[in-house]
């Protein structure tokens, strides 16, 4: 009986595949270009210079890349909602610390600006301030 090369008894074994090359989804794909979009955004440009530029670097259509820029869209507004509850005691903070470094320098001007935008901010309108400040009315009679 002759012998068979492929021995019954033992599993054929699969090769094995490396871990590193493990191919993407179109998901995954469509996720990173949107993310390489989002970071380049603050770059200066306008919307469809931005797209326009994706398009080309990514090697996709524009539509494609109006796409992206929709999904880019979604994720700003979803920071603005997430960034807006602490946004006004930061910009507070900011103008407070911006207040004291002109004052030190002598920038009264700047000084005076940045407390009437504090003042804004806690509800003193320009109508309450001209409200207040006295009036002065001139007149001039003819000669007779």
């Amino acid at each position: 009986m002759a012998s068979s090369t492929f021995p019954t008894d033992q599993p054929i074994e699969q090769p094995k595949r490396n871990v590193r090359f493990r191919a993407r989804t179109s998901a995954q794909n469509v996720q990173e270009r949107s993310q390489r979009l989002y970071t380049r955004q603050l770059e200066g440009k306008t919307t469809r210079a931005l797209v326009l530029e994706h398009s080309k670097i990514e090697s996709i259509s524009e539509v494609t890349a109006w796409q992206d820029w929709k999904k880019v869209k979604d994720w700003n507004k979803e920071d603005w909602e997430k960034d807006r509850e602490t946004l006004l005691p930061r910009l507070q903070a900011m103008r407070i610390r911006l207040f004291n470094k002109a004052v030190k320098k002598g920038q009264l001007q700047t000084a005076a600006q940045i407390l009437d935008s504090l003042g804004k901010v806690i509800g003193e309108s320009v109508e309450t301030v001209n409200i207040q400040a006295p009036e002065l009315a001139i007149r001039i009679e003819p000669k007779s």
